[in-house]
């Protein structure tokens, strides 16, 4: 069955956070730091992004099995620590829990919650087989907890510039991740921009989107959103991306790859501080 720890771990803790906290930050982004006195609207909010990107990771454990076998033999599914079965129903449990919650909030909040939840599973199903189209879907997913957050604050279009941001980047760490899973995926038939046109490539590709993304932190700055607090969360992130960007176009090996994904992580989740602090104060 698995202990929690199990669960925890197949469901992405620093991944489901980063999503929950995202949406708080679009609100206050464009909301202001009035609607975070509307604790029940963010315990719902947080617990609306927490849920469906863990159900996301744990459906796209299920179906990668196959694939973990060979690049992450250590993860829940294929060490044997959970099994296949409970993982489907570990994601229709965190599923319920996140779409009810955005019921809770509004009608255009459940809507986006479930145009979310359906691209999280079609991805898991078959868009990760397309290799790009793959990836931008998971961004579409990583930026929507602004528009998210916007529609709680009724500021739909002020969000847009920091859902750019997050998914430049994070289109980058798709096409990087390519390269550490290159082997299994092309066992597996994944037609990624690594297995597709090779490692060098993938890295060329995912560097276009890492400076582009450095490029847009400048957005909220000239549209005057953020304050100046703002600026020095983002200018770690931001150097951490073009640092990010020379070492794996100057090594695009398997472990550079993998180094470079786990730091893209923890870099957007500086960024997204930097949003939140540059907002609220």
């Amino acid at each position: 069955m698995g202990s929690p720890k199990d669960y925890l771990e197949i469901m992405r803790p620093v991944n489901s956070f980063m999503v929950g906290a995202a949406i708080i930050v679009g609100a206050a982004i464009t909301g202001g730091i009035q609607l975070l006195s509307n604790w029940t609207l963010l315990l719902y909010s947080f617990i609306t992004g927490f849920t469906l990107t863990g159900a996301s990771m744990a459906i796209n454990d299920y179906y990668d099995r196959e694939i973990d076998f060979i690049n992450e033999p250590h993860r829940p599914i294929p060490s044997g620590r959970i099994s296949p079965q409970s993982a489907v129903i570990f994601t229709v449990i965190l599923s319920t829990i996140g779409l009810y919650s955005s019921w809770r909030i509004s009608l255009g909040a459940f809507a986006i919650a479930v145009f979310a939840w359906i691209v999280m599973m079609v991805y898991s199903i078959w868009g990760k087989k397309t290799g790009f189209l793959g990836n931008l879907m998971v961004s579409s997913c990583i930026a929507l907890p602004f528009i998210y957050g916007g529609i709680l604050s009724g500021q739909l279009w002020a969000s847009a510039s920091f859902s750019l941001l997050a998914f430049l980047s994070n289109t980058g760490r798709e096409v990087t991740k390519g390269i550490v899973d290159i082997q299994g995926d092309r066992a597996a038939g994944v037609k990624t921009v690594a297995v597709s046109n090779g490692a060098s490539r993938a890295a060329d590709i995912a560097t276009l989107f890492f400076l582009a993304a450095v490029a847009s932190s400048i957005v909220p700055v000239y549209l005057k959103l953020v304050s100046f607090w703002y600026i020095p969360f983002v200018a770690i992130t931001d150097l951490g991306l073009i640092l990010s960007s020379y070492q794996i176009v100057a090594d695009p090996a398997r472990e550079t790859a993998r180094s470079v994904k786990k730091r893209i992580l923890y870099l957007m989740l500086i960024g997204l501080i930097g949003f939140a602090v540059g907002s609220l104060f």
